[in-house]
C-alpha cells in the first residue's frame, strides 16, 4: 500500500484535491453497497434470473406481460430453474429478477458515476498532479468488473445451480479492491504536509494478505453454500478438527465442508491479529482509526457465528458480507495512517 503514496503537493488555483476526493469517497460508498446488494443477489439464489448481457438494452427492466414472459422463459431455459426450480411462477421469478436486476443497474450506476465527473475534473484541469494515472486505473478496473461479472454468471447457465465459486471470489475481491483503491486515493488527496511522527507500519501487508485470503474463502463458502455444512459452533460433527477434510487437494476450494472449517479456522487468525494490530495502533495515537478496526473485527466474528449457528439467514449472512467490507475500509483508513508516519 505504501508504494501508492503520491507526494504531497499544495493545492493550488485549478487542482481541487478536496472535491476530487469527496468524490471518490461517493464512489466507494456506492461499491459498499454494489457489496451489500451482490451479497442479498447470492443468498436469494437470483443471480441467475437474467440470462443475458444486455449493456445497454438491459438497463431498463421488462416493462409488458410479453417482456416478462420473454425473461422468464429464458431463465426456464437454465440448469438453475430445471434443477432446482422447477414450476416457479412468475411472480416468484420477478422477486429473484429484481435483486439482480438492482445489482446490475446498481453496476452501470457506478461506471458513470467514475466516468463522468473524472472527465469534467479532468477538463477542468482539477486533478491534482500525480493522480491521472491512478484514477485511469481504477476506471479500467471499474470497466473489468463488468465483464467479471458476466463471465461470473455464465458460469452457472449450463450444468450448475449456481455460479461458479472462484469467478466469485474474483468479482467480490475486484468489487473490494476497488472501493480500497478509492478510499485510499481519497485518504492520499486528503492528507496535509507529509508526517514526521514515529507509527508503525510493518503489519500493514502481512496484515492485509492475511484478510484478502480470509476474503476470498468466504467467497468460496458462499459460492460453495457451504455455510450450511455445520450449524453448530465452535464444534464441527462434535469436533474442533473433524477427521477426513483433507481428502485431497481439491477439497480446499471444492468441498464444502473443508472450505467451511477453513474459512471459520482463519477466522481465529483473522480476529487475534486485527485486535493485535488495533491495539497497537492504539498505543500509538491512532484513536478512532483504531477503534474502527477492533470494532469492525469483533462485529464480523460474532456476526459469522451467528450466521453459522442459525443456518445462514439472508438477513445475517448480508449483513456479515457488508461487514467484511466495512473491515476492509477500516484497514485501509488504519494502513493509510501508519505509512504517513516514520517507519517502526
Amino acid at each position: 500500500m505504501a508504494s501508492l503514496a503520491v507526494p504531497f503537493v499544495p493545492a493550488t488555483s485549478i487542482a481541487r484535491p478536496r472535491a476530487v476526493a469527496l468524490w471518490l469517497l461517493c464512489v466507494a460508498a456506492m461499491v459498499f453497497l454494489m457489496v451489500v446488494v451482490g451479497g442479498i443477489t447470492r443468498l436469494t439464489e437470483s443471480g441467475l434470473s437474467i440470462t443475458r448481457w444486455d449493456v445497454v438494452s438491459g438497463t431498463l427492466p421488462p416493462l409488458t406481460d410479453a417482456a416478462w414472459a420473454e425473461q422468464f422463459a429464458l431463465y426456464q431455459q437454465s440448469s438453475q430453474y430445471k434443477l432446482m426450480n422447477q414450476g416457479m411462477s412468475l411472480s416468484a421469478f420477478k422477486g429473484i429478477f429484481f435483486w439482480e436486476y438492482v445489482h446490475r443497474l446498481l453496476g452501470r450506476l457506478i461506471g458513470l458515476a467514475f466516468a463522468l465527473p473524472l472527465a469534467w475534473f479532468w477538463l477542468r484541469r482539477a486533478i491534482p498532479a500525480g493522480y491521472k494515472p491512478r484514477l485511469l486505473s481504477l476506471l479500467t478496473l471499474g470497466a473489468l468488473q463488468g465483464t467479471i461479472g458476466w463471465w461470473m454468471v455464465a458460469s452457472g447457465l449450463s450444468g450448475r445451480t449456481e455460479v461458479a465459486p472462484e469467478r466469485l471470489a474474483v468479482h467480490l475481491s475486484t468489487a473490494l479492491i476497488i472501493m480500497a483503491g478509492c478510499l485510499w486515493t481519497a485518504l492520499d488527496l486528503m492528507r496535509g504536509a507529509p508526517e514526521t511522527a514515529v507509527r508503525p507500519r510493518r503489519w500493514v501487508w502481512p496484515f492485509a494478505v492475511l484478510l484478502a485470503v480470509q476474503i476470498v474463502w468466504g467467497a468460496f463458502t458462499a459460492g460453495l453454500r457451504a455455510g450450511k455444512a455445520s450449524d453448530t459452533w465452535p464444534l464441527m460433527v462434535g469436533e474442533l478438527v473433524p477427521p477426513g477434510l483433507f481428502g485431497a487437494l481439491a477439497d480446499l476450494v471444492h468441498s464444502p465442508f473443508t472450505v467451511h472449517f477453513l474459512h471459520r479456522s482463519m477466522a481465529y487468525a483473522v480476529a487475534a491479529a486485527a485486535l493485535v494490530v488495533a491495539l497497537r495502533l492504539w498505543n500509538a495515537g491512532a484513536g478512532a482509526r483504531a477503534l474502527a478496526l477492533g470494532g469492525a473485527i469483533t462485529a464480523q466474528f460474532v456476526l459469522g457465528v451467528l450466521t453459522v449457528v442459525n443456518g445462514v439467514p439472508v438477513a445475517l449472512g448480508v449483513m456479515h458480507q457488508g461487514c467484511a467490507a466495512l473491515l476492509v475500509a477500516a484497514t485501509v483508513i488504519c494502513a493509510h495512517w501508519s505509512v504517513q508516519g516514520t517507519r517502526t
